[in-house]
Formats: structure tokens, sequence, C-alpha cells
């Protein structure tokens, strides 16, 4: 809560500068033939909805807008666009997390001859900070960024701040569902899975809920050992437990699925500055995740090798990212995914697509952002880099063929942003408090 309410605050103070020195918009020419409308889903009446680059934050009336949002561009086609990107005359400057997105250089500039993009491969802090710092000095290079976010940090922050806008092409969102277009354009998904051992379970996953992983064996010792990485420096794995708090119901009952029982209450929420609350089964299972033994590595394929160094007798899990997979046939290592958890495997982490505000190559940036996701029948070739195992493009028109398991038979869920974002620093203080009382 404290996040949002400085996100309002920042929110106005930018309101106050942009009034005062004027703010460069990036809207089609006049001429375009593009429709002039906005539209963004979900926000009330039409004479409520706030102007195009509002999206995810409406200052004038304090509340959230989301997606898919339509605006002047979304009707656009590759031809329209590229003939309005030959006339900026500007490279297209992409900020990307993934080193796959300097893949895309050749191939997009063979298709759209005249046009030349520059991709920097950098850090996800960098990718934002670099934004922000651009943006607070008006010297503005950066025409796309591909970041996630995976607790709301991107979606009620830099909307707010003016940093970035949306771009959601309408042919293209109609092969993703709406509820993976709720808080950005998707390049694709991935997620992290438990592991477990094959050689040691020839039989199938040991596990069906996330509390059988914290299980104890009748004389009180722990069932499984653990092995993830630091989970109070993982923003994704912690947004995932902030998930059940929101989903308490779910998570209680998952419990009495597996148990037959209802879920005991355990934890004290004393110690803390905020309101903890009381008889809700996604902090009890915080606290008791925080009590668990486990073992850091920051590796993940040593993580994975250790769940392939287990045995039936002393038999390990652990939490590390779907395309460690690879080391299933690469070396030979005796490990598979644990699917279909309950109440869900996991949430979806999403790579996204954003359009720099106030950018030199509006419509190039939205060009190349169509180009990378498939483009108009998903044949662009742009998506191909990203073809890797572990990662699921969200369009039903486009497949990869490496991955062992569809999308849809994984158990995990679209990220609920809005729910995540207002107690995500409650969970980050709850996991250090309690961690450290592990004994």
């Amino acid at each position: 809560m404290k996040k949002k309410l400085l996100a309002l605050l920042l929110a106005a103070v930018m309101v106050l500068s942009l009034a005062a020195c004027g703010g460069k918009t990036d809207t089609p020419p006049a001429d375009s033939n593009a429709p002039a409308q906005n539209e963004p889903a979900n926000s009330g009446d039409s004479t409520d909805q706030p102007a195009a680059g509002q999206f995810g934050y409406d200052r004038a009336t304090g509340t959230e807008v989301y997606g898919p949002y339509w605006d002047e561009w979304s009707d656009m086609t590759d031809e329209e666009l590229y003939e309005l990107a030959k006339a900026e005359n500007n490279p297209i400057n992409i900020y990307a997390t993934s080193s796959k997105m300097l893949k895309t250089e050749e191939g997009f500039e063979e298709l759209y001859p005249g046009l030349d993009l520059v991709v920097s491969d950098l850090d996800s802090d960098e990718v934002l900070s670099k934004a922000e710092i651009e943006n607070s000095t008006n010297n503005i290079t950066a025409d796309v960024l591909q970041t996630k976010d995976v607790n709301g940090d991107v979606f009620f922050e830099y909307y707010s701040k003016g940093i970035i806008e949306p771009f959601y092409p309408r042919d293209i969102c109609s092969h993703i569902e709406e509820e993976n277009l709720k808080f950005s354009f998707p390049l694709y998904a991935s997620q992290a899975f438990w592991y477990y051992n094959t050689e040691a379970f020839p039989d199938g996953q040991p596990i069906t809920s996330w509390w059988q992983i914290i299980e104890k064996n009748p004389d009180g010792s722990q069932k499984y050992r653990i092995f993830a990485k630091e989970i109070g420096q993982e923003t994704a794995y912690l947004s995932l437990f902030a998930s059940f708090i929101t989903n308490a119901d779910e998570m209680a009952q998952s419990y009495k699925d597996i148990y037959g029982t209802d879920l005991e209450y355990t934890y004290d929420p004393a110690g803390f500055a905020f309101e903890v609350p009381e008889n809700n089964a996604g902090v009890e299972y915080l606290w008791r995740f925080t009590q668990a033994k486990m073992t850091f590595i920051g590796d993940g394929d040593e993580l994975v090798l250790a769940v392939h160094n287990s045995t039936k007798d002393d038999p390990a899990l652990c939490l590390a990212s779907a395309g460690k997979i690879e080391n299933r046939d690469e070396s030979g290592y005796n490990i598979a995914w644990c699917t279909n958890l309950t109440p869900y495997t996991a949430l979806l982490n999403t790579e996204s697509m954003f359009v720099v505000k106030g950018c030199d190559s509006p419509a190039g940036a939205r060009l190349f952002i169509r180009y990378v996701t498939g483009g108009a029948d998903g044949q662009s070739g742009g998506f191909k880099p990203f073809t890797k195992t572990g990662n699921w493009p969200l369009r039903d028109d486009v497949d990869n063929d490496k991955n062992p398991v569809s999308l849809h038979d994984l158990g995990a869920r679209a990220n609920d942003l809005d729910a995540i974002y207002s107690i995500f620093p409650d969970v980050q203080d709850m996991w250090t408090y309690w961690r450290d009382q592990a004994k």
C-alpha cells in the first residue's frame, strides 16, 4: 500500500510538470487513416475514459485501467506502420532483457528495408532504470522495452509516471486470451516448476499439492529435501506466495482435499508493522514454508542436479525455471516437472512489449512489436528466436513444439498483478522475518 501511495504522489507530480512544460505525444499523423478512438476495456463509462497513454492508471480519477486497450494505433496494418516508420527516418531502439532479441535484427531489417533496428541486451533492472532516467531528463533514446512484470511495479508505476504507454494490435489480440492482456501485451510466458527424480518415483510425480512439498514424516522429519534459489531475493517467487494469500480459500480447500480435515492455523501475526490477516491459508502456508529446511543454490543447473542425485530413500524436490528440463536430454538427468499442483502449479511470468512514451519512432516501435510477436498471421518469423523449451507463446495460432507439455496442461494461471501489488512488500517482510526464525 505504501508503494501505491508513492505511485499516486509521483503521478500527481508528473501531471503538474507536464502541464507546465508540455509533453511529447506518440500519436499518428493527422492524415492517418487509422480510427481515432481510445477504448480501454473494463474502464467504466466512456465519459470517464482517460486519454491515450494513461493506461494502467487514470490520473484524473485515481482508478486503474486494464487491457486490452484500443487506441488509434490498434487497427493499423503492418503496411501502414511501415510507411509511417520510413517517414520517421529514425533508428528503432529496443531495450531487451533477453539476448535472443539480438537475433531479430537481421530478419526485421530484411523484411522492412530502410529501417534500422538497434537492440540493447540489458538486465531487467537496467531496462527500466535507463528508460526512467531518459524520461526524467527528456533525453529519450529507447522506443521499445521488453521486460516482465511479476509484482505490478511496471503496471502501476511506469505507466503512471508517463514512461511507457500501451500498444494492443487488435488483430493479434484476437488470438490471445483476454486474461493475458489485462496488464500488458505479451511476447511469451514462462514459469518455474518443482522438479522430482523420475528414477526415485517411476510411477509419476510424488506430489499433487503445494502442501505436500512441506509434508513431514510420522517421526516429524521433513519428507523432502528442498532446493531453490534464495526465495527472498526472487520477486517472481514472492509474488507466487502473495497470490496464495489473495487466493486463501483455494489454499484452504487444497489442504482439506489432501488431508480430509480443515487447516489448523499456527502462525503468529505479531512482530509486523502492518496488519496480517487472520486465519488466512496463504499466510499459514508462507509461515510453514519459511520454517522448512531448504538449501539455496543460485545456479538452476545445479538445482536440478541435486534432484537428479537424490534417491527414493532420501528424496528431493527443487524449484527451478522450466527450461532446466533440457538437462534431461542433454545430460541424462532423471528429472521431470510436477504439473497440475493444487490449487495451481504456478503463475505465468509474462515477458511483455512496451512502447516508450515520447519516443522518436512511435510507428517503428509498434511495427517491431507486431513483428516480434508473429505479425498478422503468426508467420513473420520474429518470434522464432524465443521458441525454446520453457517458453510458451500465448497466441493460439503460434506453436512451440519444443515443450513436452502444452500451456493449457500445466495447471498454471495468469498473474493477477492488481491483487499482488498491494501486498507484495508485506509478503517480502513476512518471508524475511519468519525465515530468520527458522531453526
